[in-house]
């Protein structure tokens, strides 16, 4: 597939559900009114009803366990490639993504392929309104991740974007890899952009188009800040694929450097401002210890 085929092809949706619920299956509906779309369902066992079916040409995969979300968009790219598609556009089940966004995003991959073939991943800005409203771009930096305003209209080049909402060219799906089923869930997309940037690629961020999308749970506000909030499991896949992201060679040490300082901070704050607080250090700590002794995939808790 070359990036020709890319530039004059077709896009389809990937869907990832856990545990969905009726919101979740409009979604998906929706999605089908735009192309091919692919519902990969993680949620354990024969899967939750979600009060609405879904449409008749959705492409439904149920894994009857939760594989990670690496693993579950490898599926639904894979089976899109099978359909013929030279684009996805892949989201979360709760994400909230407008009629707008979901024309002009392959439109804004295809004018970029143009002028630039080798580029691998466009996406919005998003907005979280918990978070103080548009979300900046991200380039990395030593030891502070440097925000970029999503201003203007033209495309820019940044070091990673969020999964949801993303629309990958799929002409560079093989040479780039799938996504790393090792880290399961926390720094799949910041991995697979570096990895695309350290391969030659470039990944865009797309200033004038915008997603509702809510990042975790209910944030945490310390001096001035808003924090993302998870629960402690989450917790400890960031400490653990941090660590493992640290210990591979083609990850930025601007990227690297700023972890390594945020790591403790991180620790200090889920260990004061997060309940129960015991458990979020616990497994944040656990999540270290298996980084650096190389433990990848699910968490597997007796």
């Amino acid at each position: 597939m070359g990036a020709t085929s890319a530039r004059d092809g077709k896009s389809g949706t990937v869907v990832v559900f856990y545990r969905p619920d009726e919101a979740s299956a409009q979604l998906a509906n929706r999605l089908a009114d735009f192309g091919p779309c692919v519902v990969v369902d993680n949620t354990e066992g024969h899967g939750v009803p979600c009060g609405e079916p879904l449409d008749g040409r959705i492409v439904y995969l149920r894994n009857g366990a939760n594989l990670g979300i690496a693993t579950a968009i490898n599926q639904g790219v894979e089976r899109l490639i099978v359909m013929g598609c030279t684009r996805a556009m892949i989201f979360d089940q709760d994400s909230e993504p407008s009629g707008e966004l979901l024309d002009a995003l392959p439109a804004v991959l295809a004018g970029e392929l143009e002028r630039d073939p080798r580029v691998a991943l466009v996406g919005p800005a998003y907005v979280d309104a918990r978070l103080g409203g548009v979300v900046p771009f991200v380039r990395f930096g030593y030891f502070k991740l440097r925000r970029v305003a999503p201003t203007g209209t033209m495309p820019i080049a940044v070091d990673f974007l969020i999964t949801s909402g993303s629309c990958i060219n799929l002409a560079v799906w093989r040479d780039v890899g799938p996504m790393d089923d090792a880290l399961f869930i926390d720094f799949v997309d910041l991995e697979w952009c570096a990895r695309a940037r350290y391969k030659g690629y470039s990944v865009l961020g797309a200033p004038s188009l915008r997603m509702e999308h809510s990042l975790g749970g209910e944030p945490v506000r310390l001096l001035g800040r808003s924090y993302p909030g998870h629960s402690a499991v989450r917790h400890y896949y960031m400490f653990r694929n941090a660590v493992l992201l640290i210990r591979r060679g083609y990850i930025p040490w601007s990227w690297k450097s700023t972890e390594l300082v945020k790591l403790p901070f991180r620790l200090a704050i889920y260990g004061l401002f997060m309940t129960p607080r015991w458990e979020h250090v616990r497994l944040s700590l656990l999540g270290l210890w298996h980084g650096l002794t190389g433990r990848i995939g699910a968490l597997r808790r007796n």
